[in-house]
């Protein structure tokens, strides 16, 4: 059985991460940039755990300089996510790899990706929007300029602010001061925790960040006081499993904590994170999750019910799309 027609809503993405290898391959001819290392024979993108997958990322963005470089990344991700079926897709992108911080600079491109947003809506019936990302390995100081950008330029397709990278760097208050500055702009929040840093990194993110959504939060499975405050309080998880599975966040998809937080009553959507990284598609996902806990059609609308539900995006947008989720008659 395939689950690639159905209408599906995803939260967690990055969009470099999501780049095709062969497009920052022909990035990297065109720029004359030698990242040949970062490949594996047959094309994909090789690492060996989380550490090396982040600078394996990283350089992957060298090749990503302008913002027509954006626009066009934009396209490709768009064009290979709707085929999966996406209708709404949420994406980080970081001002960090737009022009390193600055506002003009990120204006640019950022006006760029919502040019290919608005080509993939008309052309591919997918809806992207965008939510801003401070770097926590880069440091509290350079989430800052991250998060003024967010601020900035908060509205239709910045929907939000969050944190990505690597989760053991610092603690959850270190990072206070940029999800302040965007609250305060009135923008909802997110933030990656418990991929790594088990139940305490959630607990903490939730006390000290005040997030409405926590990316990935699978170690808050170790803690049934924590999951029965995540459950009332209603924070939604961006589970992504395969790629907890391929970076070994989880023993294997057996080992998945996903069904027992949702048997919970913990509010579960379903995202790929960095697909061709991890080898993976919504349709991959959707299908593993069939094999590994039965998981049937029914399931994966309420899934998408509870995904557009959560969506940072503007009560228009939410029920546009929740139409599009509903069965033909």
């Amino acid at each position: 059985m395939s689950f690639r027609t159905l209408p599906k809503v995803e939260l967690h993405t990055h969009l470099e991460g999501c780049a095709p290898p062969e497009f920052i391959k022909g990035l990297a001819a065109e720029k004359k940039i030698d990242i040949s290392k970062i490949f594996t024979a047959d094309g994909g993108y090789a690492f060996r755990d989380f550490d090396h997958f982040l600078k394996v990322y990283e350089a992957a963005c060298t090749t990503l300089q302008t913002p027509e470089d954006f626009r066009r990344l934009t396209l490709a991700v768009l064009e290979e996510t709707a085929f999966h079926g996406v209708v709404y897709m949420e994406t980080f992108v970081s001002p960090d790899f737009c022009g390193g911080g600055d506002l003009a600079a990120w204006k640019d491109y950022l006006a760029a990706m919502e040019d290919a947003a608005a080509e993939g809506q008309e052309k591919l019936g997918i809806t992207l929007k965008g939510i801003v990302t401070g770097i926590r390995h880069f440091g509290p100081d350079a989430c800052k300029p991250a998060a003024r950008c967010a601020a900035e330029t908060f509205g239709d397709f910045i929907v939000g602010y969050g944190m990505a990278g690597g989760e053991m760097v610092g603690r959850p208050g270190d990072y206070r001061y940029s999800f302040d500055m965007a609250r305060e702009a009135g923008m909802p929040l997110t933030c990656h925790a418990g991929e790594w840093g088990g139940a305490a990194m959630v607990a903490e993110t939730l006390r000290d960040l005040r997030v409405g959504r926590i990316g990935h939060g699978i170690g808050a499975i170790t803690d049934p006081a924590l999951i029965e405050e995540i459950a009332e309080k209603e924070i939604v998880l961006e589970v992504c499993p395969g790629s907890n599975v391929v970076l070994k966040a989880v023993k294997g998809w057996d080992n998945h904590p996903i069904a027992k937080l949702r048997d919970a009553g913990v509010k579960i959507t379903v995202s790929t994170d960095d697909p061709p990284f991890f080898h993976t598609t919504m349709t991959d996902e959707y299908e593993m999750l069939h094999r590994t806990f039965g998981w049937d059609e029914d399931d994966f609308k309420a899934l998408n019910k509870t995904a557009i539900a959560a969506a940072f995006c503007d009560d228009d947008t939410k029920t546009r799309i929740a139409k599009r989720l509903e069965p033909t008659p």
